[in-house]
């Protein structure tokens, strides 16, 4: 009687929520192996789901891991956002400690995002690259805005270069600390600051 109570109460997760329930697992495995060693069947094993209807909401691998890479890509754009009016460099301190925040929290899927350049699947490496154009685009788009560097800035070859090689940097950074370093999050905050400023040669 007890177990069947328990079966009447358990809630069923809707849609989105079993959608995110498999994209965590798959943040968590993407993470710790090679694209070609993680196995789906082992995904719909650990989320306590059949293989089909894994399946139903991802036709392919490629698919699911393009998926997990969107996600961390849209949690990393959301909380990265500027704040419009307020001057990039009176923000970056603020920015950088609630994206390493994020990559606390979110370590596999953070890890999973940047594992997605070195997959042998082109389709899912090109996933990758257009997510990180847009993390470009918006820290362009953010230097623009701001009166300290105008309008003219972004489109300056060199700038856009120096984003994309500070986004090199600060993913590298932060891999190499959530193996463990030593500097805490205020030091590697302070370092990814004092980088992009300098790449900008403000």
């Amino acid at each position: 009687m007890a177990a069947n109570q328990g079966e009447r109460t358990r809630r069923r997760l809707s849609t989105e929520e079993r959608r995110e329930q498999l994209l965590a697992v798959g943040a968590r495995l993407f993470s710790e192996s090679p694209y070609d060693d993680v196995w789906i069947e082992r995904v719909a094993e650990i989320a306590g789901v059949s293989r089909g209807l894994l399946y139903h909401y991802f036709p392919t691998k490629r698919d699911f891991f393009a998926a997990v890479v969107e996600r961390e890509s849209g949690r990393m754009l959301r909380m990265t956002a500027a704040v419009p009016g307020v001057p990039v460099r009176e923000q970056l301190a603020a920015g950088l400690d609630t994206f390493l925040e994020y990559v606390e929290a979110h370590a596999h899927g953070f890890r999973a995002f940047h594992r997605a350049d070195a997959a042998g699947d082109q389709a899912v490496r090109k996933v990758y690259q257009q997510a990180l154009a847009a993390q470009e685009r918006q820290i362009l788009a953010a230097l623009a805005a701001d009166p300290e560097f105008g309008a003219g800035f972004e489109a300056r070859p060199e700038t856009t270069l120096a984003v994309r090689g500070w986004l090199a940097f600060i993913t590298a950074v932060c891999l190499e600390w959530l193996r463990g370093s030593e500097l805490s999050r205020e030091q590697v905050r302070d370092l990814c600051a004092r980088a992009l400023l300098g790449v900008l040669g403000v």
